[in-house]
């Protein structure tokens, strides 16, 4: 396996920030901490392709990934890592299939922008907050740092088959379902707010790429997410008050089938 500079970057950033989250007991952390695009930026410039539809739509599949991941889980009695093995398998083939199938033209981009965003902003309208059992990886970091790097590395070998999909292909997400595997509504309540702000980082580079390089289109998409962050948090604030749902009440946390 060939790796570049930034796919060795990208190797670092997910297992530091894999491991980080793996730490952290609060599910509501552990959900800010999912939403720090850091992957995606070395992802980005890792592929070095210009973003198109394709990485909007690798944001539905993360949406898909972490609902596939709680249902299989929750409801379907699966166990979390078959759950989430098999929804990986099933991001990779059909982001494999929409990197082929998808056109480049603007108008496909911009139609993928329009869905993603306003599919994030119905669905942070909807999903009311529920508490949930904080959790913290009993795995000592010599333990759990060398095997998220084996993950990583092996995910940068189909980043050309996934294009633009892959710089929002759920690596962290792969070690967040299974550390938050008691609190997984937090962390699908929480890709909204992902849609929204990584979405809106997405458009400004898609924009800025042609004019200012890889280099200053990411730091343009940078400055876009840190202005549309507090901004997400403060619409979801808006929608539902803090801890509560529709109703005032605070909703009942989902039973977990098994460890």
């Amino acid at each position: 396996m060939h790796l570049n500079y930034w796919d060795i970057t990208l190797l670092l950033v997910v297992a530091v920030q894999a491991t980080l989250l793996a730490y952290v007991p609060r599910p509501r952390t552990k959900a800010l901490l999912l939403t720090l695009p850091f992957p995606f930026s070395a992802a980005y410039l890792a592929l070095g392709e210009p973003v198109d539809a394709t990485n909007m739509f690798g944001l539905a599949l993360l949406l898909l990934f972490m609902h596939g991941v709680r249902w299989l889980h929750v409801y379907g009695g699966w166990h979390i890592v078959v759950a989430i093995v098999g929804m990986a398998l099933a991001y990779g083939l059909v982001g494999s299939a929409a990197a082929h199938v998808l056109p480049r033209q603007e108008w496909m981009f911009w139609t993928a922008c329009a869905a993603v965003l306003g599919l994030g902003a119905v669905l942070l309208r909807l999903q009311p907050r529920r508490d949930e059992p904080p959790h913290r990886s009993p795995l000592p970091v010599a333990v759990k740092l060398p095997l998220v790097t084996l993950v990583v590395a092996c995910l940068i070998l189909a980043k050309h088959w996934l294009r633009g999909s892959m710089t929002v292909f759920p690596m962290v997400s792969l070690v967040a379902a299974y550390e938050a595997r008691h609190s997984l509504w937090t962390m699908s309540r929480q890709v909204p707010v992902i849609m929204l702000t990584l979405g809106s980082m997405i458009i400004a580079i898609h924009l800025a790429q042609p004019h200012f390089g890889p280099y200053g289109a990411l730091a343009i998409g940078w400055l876009v997410f840190a202005g549309a962050l507090p901004v997400a948090g403060r619409l979801r604030e808006l929608f539902w008050r803090e801890g509560s749902g529709a109703d005032g009440m605070s909703e009942k946390p989902e039973v977990q089938t098994s460890n």
